[in-house]
């Protein structure tokens, strides 16, 4: 079976968006989505995105 770029790359690194899940929950805890955007180098619509896809796990 063939992988494309990025599902390979989210297999390997176990990351979403490039951005590690652990410090992403470790900033979700006192910062807000700016902040969290700023330190993981990501847009305000990403945070969205993962905060919704934690949230439905």
């Amino acid at each position: 079976m063939r992988y494309t770029e990025k599902q390979w790359n989210s297999t390997q690194n176990k990351d979403v968006f490039g951005v590690n899940l652990h410090r992403f929950m470790e900033l979700e805890n006192h910062a807000n989505h700016m902040e969290i955007a700023q330190e993981l180098g990501i847009s305000l619509g990403e945070v969205k995105m993962l905060k919704k896809k934690i949230n439905r796990t």
